[in-house]
C-alpha cells in the first residue's frame, strides 16, 4: 500500500494506492462518520463489484443506487433521481456516499453529495485509471450541459481516495488507453523524467503490469495532488492541468457525449496544443513529434475527428471555463515539461491549427 497525503488543511485526506483492497472496511470505517452510507455505482461496474462491498460495510446497512452507464447519462436529470432515491431511502445529513465506478460515477456522486442537505461526506473509489489519475483527486465534481462539458458542478472534496489497481484487470483495453492521456498529461505539463519513463514502459502499462501501474498512478496522484493543494479552486496554476481540454472538450460536445471517451479527445487535443506551442515558436518539431509518438503508444488518437468543422470546434470553445472578459485562454507548451496558461495566439493561427489536426 502507497499512501499520499493532498494538503487542504482541516479537509486534507488520503490517497490509498493498494491492491485487493477496495472493500477494506477497516480503511473505509475510518472516513464514514454517520450509521448510514449509499454506494452509488453503474450498471457496468455494480454487478462486479459492489457485492463485495456491500458485505464489507453489512454493518452500515447500506443503500445502492445503480445508475445507467455513460457520458450522456452525466446531466442534473440523473442527479435530481440520486437525491430523489435518498430521500425515498430517508437518508439524513450523515450518511456517507461511495462513489464507486469511473469518472462520471465519482463526477455525479461527488457533486450529489455537495448538494444533498447543503452537503454531505462522501468516499472515491474509481475503478477506471482516468479516475484512478485524475477525476478521484481534488474535488471537481459535477454535470455536463448540452453546451459545454461539466459546466455544472462544485468544488467538493471526499473524506478519502482508495485507488485499488486490481479493478483495472476488467477495464477494457480502449479505456486502459484513455485513461492514459491523463498520465502523459503528468509528463507533458511538470515531469519530463516521468514522461521519459512512460515511454520506455508503456509496453508494461498497456500489460498491467501491477508495479508499473501502481508506479503511474502514484506520480500522477502526487503531481495533482501538490498541484490543488497549491490552488483548489483553479484560480491560477490549477488550470494547467486542462492542457489538451479545451481542445478534447470541444471534440466531446461536437461529437455528441459518449461517442469520444474524454482521454481520446484529450489526446487529440494535447497534440493540437503541441502544435500551436511550436507555430508559436516555444516547441520544436521534433517536440511535437514526441508528443504524437508517446500517445501512439498508447494506442491514443493524435487528430481530431474529419467531420468536426473548425466552426463547430470554435462554438464549443467559446464556452469554455477558462474564457475570461470574452477572450479563450488556453494552457500550451512552453517546453516539454513546462505549461503556461496564455491568450498570446491569434485567432487565424488557432483556425489553422484546428483545421490541419483533423484526420
Amino acid at each position: 500500500m502507497k499512501t499520499l497525503s493532498l494538503d487542504l488543511g482541516e479537509r486534507s485526506y488520503p490517497i490509498f494506492i493498494g491492491r485487493n483492497h477496495y472493500a477494506d472496511g477497516e480503511i473505509l470505517r475510518k472516513y464514514i462518520s454517520g450509521q448510514r452510507v449509499a454506494i452509488i455505482s453503474n450498471e457496468t461496474v455494480a454487478p462486479i463489484y459492489i457485492e463485495k462491498l456491500t458485505t464489507a460495510l453489512a454493518s452500515y446497512d447500506p443503500a445502492s443506487i445503480i445508475l445507467p452507464d455513460g457520458e450522456k447519462y452525466k446531466v442534473l436529470s440523473t442527479i435530481d433521481s440520486v437525491i430523489d432515491q435518498l430521500l425515498a431511502a430517508r437518508c439524513d445529513r450523515k450518511i456517507t456516499l461511495i462513489a464507486l465506478g469511473g469518472g462520471v460515477i465519482g463526477d455525479m456522486a461527488g457533486f450529489a453529495a455537495a448538494c444533498y442537505m447543503r452537503g454531505v461526506p462522501f468516499i472515491q473509489i474509481p475503478t477506471t485509471l482516468l479516475s484512478q489519475v485524475d477525476s478521484s483527486v481534488g474535488g471537481k465534481t459535477g454535470v455536463n450541459h448540452k453546451r459545454g462539458k461539466n459546466m455544472i458542478g462544485a468544488f467538493y472534496q471526499p473524506k478519502c481516495v482508495l485507488i485499488d489497481t486490481a479493478t483495472l484487470d476488467t477495464l477494457p483495453d480502449k479505456e486502459l488507453s484513455a485513461g492514459m492521456a491523463e498520465v502523459i498529461k503528468y509528463g507533458l505539463i511538470r515531469d519530463r523524467n516521468f514522461l521519459s519513463w512512460l515511454e520506455e514502459n508503456m509496453a508494461r502499462l498497456l500489460a498491467r503490469e501491477p508495479e508499473a501501474l501502481s508506479h503511474a498512478i502514484y506520480e500522477s496522484c502526487r503531481h495533482k495532488a501538490e498541484v490543488v493543494a497549491e490552488d483548489e479552486l483553479e484560480q491560477g496554476g490549477r488550470a494547467l492541468l486542462n492542457l489538451g481540454h479545451t481542445f478534447g472538450h470541444a471534440i466531446e460536445a461536437g461529437m455528441g457525449y459518449g461517442n469520444w471517451l474524454h482521454g481520446e479527445a484529450v489526446a487529440a487535443g494535447m497534440v493540437m496544443a503541441a502544435e500551436l506551442s511550436c507555430r508559436l515558436g516555444w516547441l520544436k518539431r521534433a517536440d511535437v513529434v514526441l508528443v504524437e509518438k508517446i500517445l501512439s503508444m498508447a494506442k491514443l488518437p493524435i487528430c481530431a475527428p474529419a467531420e468536426l468543422s473548425v466552426a463547430v470546434m470554435r462554438e464549443h470553445m467559446a464556452v469554455d471555463k477558462k474564457v475570461t472578459d470574452g477572450k479563450l485562454q488556453l494552457v500550451l507548451q512552453k517546453a516539454i515539461g513546462e505549461a503556461i496558461l496564455t491568450d498570446d495566439f491569434s485567432e487565424k493561427l488557432l483556425d489553422d491549427v484546428l483545421a490541419d489536426c483533423r484526420n
